[in-house]
């Protein structure tokens, strides 16, 4: 039986819009789930891991992750990026951020892997925003809104970099600096803003936010 090739754009439009969902509602959906059991906002994103949220963490980050997997571009270079994007979200749910307070080496060590992980996770999603999804047609000039929507790609791209660039100096800031913003929660805040830039380039790419021209 022969597909109508219709049929598989709408599934890749489907695709990319479940994974900018998924993508924009998750530390809200974590943030919120909580709330019922009694847990206030959370330093972090991946803090959830330790709540009765854990496994809705876990589960999201499995699933965007073997989206991005099954997601195909133009070349084998989003093959590659949707690979290594799914073996890096995977790696992130797998190797927890450790809880708060004293912890062993081999915790300490798991948490290590986590931020490795999630950093490189977050790189991969940049780079699908700041190079796959910015590509054109060079024998199709892009239309007005093909041309807003790679405004939109970058911009969630810089948002990103951004918010890693500022999550990293938070960690590396003196105790006596870092204390003082803690209860602020800068760290969850920026991961919000990181994602939601994420979800919002998904969401472009999907049609969902600026159609076809």
């Amino acid at each position: 039986m022969r597909h109508d090739p219709n049929d598989l754009v709408i599934s890749y439009l489907a695709l990319r819009k479940s994974i900018g969902i998924l993508g924009t509602a998750l530390p809200f959906l974590l943030a919120i789930g909580a709330l019922p059991f009694g847990t206030g906002l959370r330093p972090s994103v991946s803090s959830y891991y330790h709540t009765h949220m854990g496994d809705v963490l876990v589960g999201t980050l499995f699933v965007i992750g073997f989206f991005l997997m099954s997601y195909k571009g133009y070349d084998r270079r989003d093959d590659i990026a949707g690979n290594l994007a799914c073996v890096f979200a995977v790696g992130t749910a797998l190797f927890p951020e450790a809880p708060e307070g004293p912890v062993s080496d081999h915790v300490a060590l798991v948490d290590c892997v986590h931020f490795v992980f999630a950093g490189l996770f977050f790189l991969t999603l940049t780079y699908y925003s700041l190079f796959l999804f910015t590509r054109t047609d060079p024998k199709r000039p892009p239309g007005p809104k093909k041309q807003l929507r790679i405004k939109i790609y970058k911009a969630a791209a810089y948002v990103m970099l951004v918010c890693m660039a500022l999550i990293f100096i938070y960690f590396r800031l003196p105790e006596e600096a870092s204390a003082p913003l803690a209860s602020w929660k800068p760290v969850f805040w920026l991961e919000a803003v990181l994602v939601l830039a994420f979800g919002i380039s998904w969401l472009t790419k999907g049609k969902a936010i600026l159609g076809p021209d």
